[in-house]
């Protein structure tokens, strides 16, 4: 139950870094991070006996009724939270290495037929390395170590004989993050996305998409670097442009990802290229001493190796095991962003494997690359949240010093953080995105171009010109609210009769006047 500090906060939910909704006791993750003093985020929802027997639950706490409440045991709550709040594996991992081997070996012994019993075993030996003093599990009916009920796990996992449980994990222990299924996610993968874009395309004549597929691709890249406060020159955003184009059509490795980042940085004179050798964070400098400030510290450079070939393995098992497309991109993505393995450049190369996933997984249709980018920066405030919900939490658990030269220097184990996280606020982040593109970015693109075509055409029955007069005219009453300013008249356009202007300004708004604007950083022609 509930017991207050004189603050007003029970050390449980000091420890957790939440409150309880009302009174009762934590259970399953929460009951097993306060219990065993684990150093691990709290995940992004616990779960709790409630003290009434109307519980209500909240989006950071599942409420359960008193007769759900677990025994005061380590299996008991290991149990409950496999049941009733999925796998964590950060978690998890902090628990192994907290508890002596023995006293798993032992829950096992007890139960050695159980199903939560194997997967606690299986967990545990997959997690640390170590192999329990517990005989093999014989001929029993074999269970997911992935409820794919809760989560999303591969189809066709492995068995693993030892335990008889089929080892359905996305990854592997270099990295692993989880995604629970949610009512938000099921209703977005329900909306075919994938088959609306192709369904936009396939009625859209093949001129047409190839002009949208270019603006949005160019605007997509000039998004991506205004997300990072910078503004790129025309050649350079273009450059990063084709970079974007060429995603999903080369196996991944951490050598291309390497090779991207040349590409990107470009002038590496004061960037020192490939993998980090020393520490990392996001933040700010003290303006008198230097000392850094940081909001979030990257992994530690002796675990980025092992870390990109996770992000690499997790990338392939994922997609070819059958796992949402979508799902993936924001679990590599955010995973690789949190781990920060460059001194520059992560930003944007994080959302270049979004789009690496989408176009390797036959998302997007061959030509078309969905401005994630120009999303993102719409979104944007949205996008810093997501971020924040894993790295705020983390911060506190990172012990650091300062460098010589002002950098950070982690002196604990911080490679589990990185390695395995909930990333179910990401993954539906990143669908809301796709999904703007899909039902809002791309068609209204499409429509606007065979406007255009047709303004362009009409005009040019009203009176000759080049196709750049034709633009330049488009642009001169989309800034004036469909009317030729006199300026313009005077001078531009001079030669043109005011009955030609009067015909002129009414195909506009026939044609493109009513057309929502498409707020992206590319002009329009």
């Amino acid at each position: 139950m509930r017991t207050p500090t004189p603050d007003g906060v029970s050390p449980v939910e000091a420890a957790l870094g939440r409150c309880l909704p009302r009174l009762g006791w934590p259970a399953g993750y929460a009951w097993l991070i306060t219990e065993h003093k684990l150093q691990v985020p709290a995940p992004p929802r616990l779960a709790a006996i409630a003290a009434g027997h109307t519980p209500k639950s909240t989006d950071e706490w599942v409420m359960l009724p008193p007769r759900r409440r677990p025994e005061g045991t380590l299996a008991a709550h290991l149990e409950f939270a496999l049941k009733y709040e999925g796998v964590d594996l950060g978690v998890l991992r902090a628990l192994f290495d907290a508890v002596p081997p023995e006293a798993i070996a032992n829950l096992v012994r007890k139960t050695p037929l159980g199903r939560y019993a194997r997967r606690i075993w299986f967990f545990c030996e997959w997690l640390t390395g170590r192999v329990l003093d517990v005989p093999d599990a014989g001929l029993v009916r074999a269970v997911p170590a992935i409820d794919m009920r809760q989560q999303f796990g591969i189809e066709n996992g492995a068995l693993s004989r030892r335990h008889r449980v089929v080892d359905n994990l996305p990854g592997s222990r270099q990295f692993c993050p989880l995604v629970r299924r949610t009512a938000a996610l099921d209703a977005l993968i329900a909306k075919r996305l994938d088959e609306r874009a192709r369904e936009v395309i396939g009625r859209t004549p093949p001129d047409i998409i190839s002009r949208a597929a270019a603006i949005l691709l160019l605007s997509d890249s000039r998004s991506s670097f205004r997300i990072e406060g910078e503004e790129p020159t025309r050649a350079r955003a273009a450059r990063w442009a084709q970079t974007i184009a060429q995603a999903g059509r080369s196996r991944l490795s951490v050598a291309e990802i390497e090779r991207l980042q040349t590409v990107l940085i470009g002038d590496a004179r004061m960037v020192e290229l490939g993998l980090r050798r020393g520490g990392g964070f996001i933040g700010q400098h003290d303006r008198r001493t230097l000392e850094p400030i940081p909001d979030h510290v990257s992994a530690r450079p002796e675990d980025l190796a092992s870390l990109m070939e996770g992000l690499v393995a997790y990338s392939e098992r994922a997609l070819s095991g059958g796992v949402d497309p979508v799902v993936v991109a924001a679990a590599l993505a955010f995973g690789f962003v949190y781990a920060h393995p460059f001194e520059d450049g992560n930003g944007r190369l994080h959302r270049w494997l979004i789009h690496h996933v989408m176009a390797a997984s036959g998302y997007s249709s061959p030509g078309i690359v969905f401005p994630i980018s120009a999303a993102i920066l719409r979104e944007i405030d949205e996008y810093r949240r997501v971020l924040l919900s894993y790295s705020s939490p983390l911060l506190p658990l990172i012990e650091w010093e300062e460098t010589e030269n002002h950098n950070v220097r982690v002196l604990n184990d911080t490679g589990p953080y990185y390695r395995f996280f909930d990333a179910t606020l990401h993954a539906q982040y990143l669908y809301k995105c796709v999904e703007k593109t899909v039902t809002y970015d791309l068609p209204v693109e499409v429509r606007y171009l065979e406007a255009y075509d047709s303004f362009s055409e009409q005009v040019k029955t009203v009176v000759e010109m080049p196709d750049r007069l034709v633009a330049l005219l488009r642009t001169f009453l989309a800034q004036n609210g469909g009317r030729l300013s006199d300026r313009a008249r005077a001078r531009e356009f001079s030669e043109l009769s005011t009955e030609e202007v009067r015909r002129i300004e009414e195909i506009y708004g026939e044609l493109l006047a009513s057309l929502p604007e498409l707020p992206t950083s590319v002009p329009r022609r």
